[in-house]
């Protein structure tokens, strides 16, 4: 991935983890800086037999997991499904973390992602890093199209972490992709689409080449 300081845009908390969480490991073990942002720790879906900021206690545990600092996770908090209603908020925020920050790359949702929240959060950043690296990671149960054009080859060591990572979300376990078994077979697929073991891909949105 391109320079050293990477911005993690994650909807909600464990989207960050799914798209790029081995990723994620291999970049901070080769010593750039990941600073994590959700949006949202999705109070209102939370099942009822969990507490109500359990997300919060779940990302803080899975960030640390793979190896970013308690100073590099922000959590904002944005009621799930309602990010379209304040765009221009988040476009402050986003502008606020890019001058805090400089990041070399943003890592987003796909442009086509069909969730509102993720949605939202993928064309605000387009307005807010128009001049910087931008790559979409993938969360295909969410894409209707996504161009598979970059891969980041990754390794067991990462891809264990981020399988530990997401096991730190037990509020998330009933999630249809939230088990081992996806989580490798997903990256299994993509690296053999590159003549290796472990991939994880991203959509090249804007490549900046200095």
């Amino acid at each position: 991935m391109v320079g050293n300081t990477i911005l993690l845009l994650s909807p909600h908390t464990d989207d960050g983890e799914l798209g790029c969480g081995a990723s994620v490991s291999k970049f901070i073990e080769q010593g750039k800086r990941v600073i994590y942002v959700a949006f949202s720790a999705c109070e209102q879906s939370v099942l009822p037999q969990f507490p109500k900021d359990i997300l919060i206690q779940e990302v803080t545990q899975a960030t640390a997991e793979l190896g970013i600092k308690p100073e590099d996770l922000i959590l904002k908090r944005f009621e799930v499904r309602t990010f379209n209603y304040h765009r221009q908020e988040i476009l402050d925020i986003l502008i606020q973390l890019r001058e805090t920050y400089k990041p070399d790359t943003v890592l987003i949702p796909s442009v086509n992602d069909i969730h509102q929240d993720h949605k939202t959060i993928a064309e605000e950043a387009l307005r807010a890093f128009k001049f910087v690296n931008i790559f979409s990671y993938e969360l295909p149960w969410n894409n209707l199209n996504f161009q598979t054009c970059a891969f980041e080859v990754v390794y067991e060591n990462h891809v264990q972490r981020k399988v530990n990572a997401l096991k730190k979300y037990q509020s998330q376990a009933h999630r249809p992709y939230a088990n081992e078994e996806f989580l490798r077979s997903q990256l299994r697929m993509r690296g053999v689409q590159v003549a290796r073991h472990y991939a994880e891909v991203f959509e090249a949105v804007r490549l900046v080449m200095d």
